[in-house]
């Protein structure tokens, strides 16, 4: 590997490793990482990252809106060499598209885009002390032999630097989201109670019999159990 690209790789690197998730969305995280990932490889002209989604694979993130029209045809067959990056955990290359046979339909589409030679990466995560894979990177370029056996190398360790930061980010986020779900649960759970309390003081009722009540006012009004009871908390101090 040429000192250059040497000193490249350990430049983004080093900011990668001290990206903070939590400044970030996910999607703002995705990008970040995806236009870092093109200043490794010097000939990558494009890049994307392909993640699994609620409905499979999809490319979550790209540099150009190429790579999700070429990425489209690994999904639509079930084949292509960023979803064998995913499944066995190994990098894939090609170094002249229109000699290469594995994926007929990625190569059709990457011609149809003026690609000629690809590289896609997995995403590994060690978890337990194992690898697993999350999802994979990958880049493209116009000309034939644009990777090298160097860049394949700094590739993968890119992205074992990404997929730590992104495994990070999406732990920050869902967590993020939990706690606000939970926060938001507590305080509906307070106002009902104190909704409860109440009926119980004005009706000489139980405290099921409170529950029956504005179990029956949300049904009967379609509004959430919560703003009915906020309701009748307001009124008491009115």
């Amino acid at each position: 590997m040429a000192d250059f690209e040497s000193d490249a790789l350990r430049e983004t690197l080093l900011a990668l490793s001290q990206f903070f998730v939590g400044d970030s969305s996910i999607e703002e995280t995705l990008n970040r990482v995806a236009e870092m990932a093109v200043k490794v490889l010097p000939h990558a002209e494009l890049a994307g990252i392909t993640m699994m989604g609620p409905r499979g694979p999809e490319t979550s993130v790209f540099t150009d809106p190429e790579s999700p029209q070429i990425d489209q045809s690994q999904y639509d067959s079930g084949e292509g060499p960023c979803l064998d990056a995913f499944r066995y955990q190994e990098a894939y290359r090609i170094d002249v598209m229109e000699d290469d046979r594995r994926w007929p339909a990625f190569a059709k589409a990457c011609l149809q885009h003026g690609v000629q030679s690809t590289l896609s990466v997995p995403l590994l995560i060690s978890r337990d002390g194992d690898d697993g894979a999350f999802g994979a990177m990958n880049f493209y370029a116009h000309r034939p032999k644009a990777f090298s056996g160097a860049d394949v190398e700094a590739a993968e360790m890119f992205a074992r630097t990404g997929a730590v930061v992104l495994a990070n980010a999406k732990a920050y986020w869902e967590a993020y989201m939990l706690s606000e779900g939970l926060a938001e649960a507590m305080k509906s759970r307070a106002v009902i109670e104190q909704a409860k309390g109440v009926l119980m003081s004005q009706s000489r009722i139980t405290s099921d019999d409170a529950m029956d009540i504005l179990r029956r006012a949300s049904q009967r009004e379609n509004r959430k159990l919560r703003d009915i009871a906020a309701d009748i908390v307001a009124q008491t101090h009115s």
